[in-house]
């Protein structure tokens, strides 16, 4: 049984796959104040709640942008659960060849995402991540992790106005029925709805014509879902991609 964690900035994605297949997933809060016995008890009881059992886990891949959280989850798996640990981070073997100029500091989400992505298809494709950040990420036809562009992504967007003006309020994050809006809330949504369209599908075609032409699109993460909807480039909806990168990742690394 192998227990797969993705630490981001505003979610825990969690799985355990079994027998060729993930028998449960889970998205908890990034609590960055939290111990090491807070999340082993939240985990104990997710796994409870799952029917599994934590000593049935023989390997743990972690990947991770909140390095407090990293220490926290190492610890959790050395004093709790005491079973080999892998740490996506340079020097382990994905599979992807990073050409960015500096490759350390390439996130491990991006690099797992891609190793996901590019096994799926196996060619020329580019992945959007919708989480705290909105991220595009290129890569080759050959596997090669070419770049990234990084937008702030949608609730952070919505949080700003709301915070930053005095007469914008929050809204939901849905579209509009139109993209001229008739009242406040409805302009806030096309703006950030139908705006955030309308830069997926220009950053894209940007992508694609650096990547030669064409490529496959895949999107992920907890907004992929709000956004999807209203555009035809993005091919597939993958919320759990990096788990599956992750699972990808520990294979080549046995």
């Amino acid at each position: 049984m192998l227990l797969a964690v993705d630490i981001g900035n505003t979610e825990v994605t969690i799985g355990v796959w079994q027998r060729e297949t993930w028998v449960a997933r889970w998205r908890l809060r990034s609590v960055r104040n939290a111990t090491p016995d807070e999340y082993s008890l939240w985990l104990r009881g997710l796994f409870q709640e799952a029917d599994l059992a934590m000593e049935q886990v023989q390997r743990v891949v972690l990947a991770s942008v909140v390095p407090p959280l990293t220490d926290v989850f190492t610890a959790v798996v050395a004093e709790k659960m005491q079973r080999p640990l892998l740490v996506v981070k340079p020097g382990v073997r994905t599979g992807i060849r990073i050409r960015a100029d500096n490759p350390a500091e390439v996130g491990a989400d991006l690099v797992v995402n891609a190793v996901a992505a590019y096994q799926r298809f196996r060619e020329a494709c580019i992945v959007i991540s919708f989480g705290t950040a909105t991220v595009f990420t290129g890569i080759s036809a050959a596997g090669d992790f070419l770049g990234a562009a990084i937008a702030p992504g949608l609730r952070l967007a919505a949080s700003a106005l709301a915070d930053r003006t005095a007469q914008l309020p929050g809204v939901q994050l849905a579209a509009p029925p139109a993209a001229m809006g008739k009242n406040t809330v409805h302009s806030m949504q096309s703006g950030l709805v139908l705006g955030y369209v309308s830069m997926v599908e220009g950053m894209i075609q940007r992508f694609r014509q650096e990547l030669g032409g064409q490529a496959r699109v895949i999107a992920t993460g907890g907004l992929a879902n709000v956004i999807a909807p209203y555009t035809k480039v993005i091919e597939v909806v993958d919320p759990w991609l990096t788990l599956d990168g992750l699972r990808l990742v520990s294979e080549r690394n046995r």
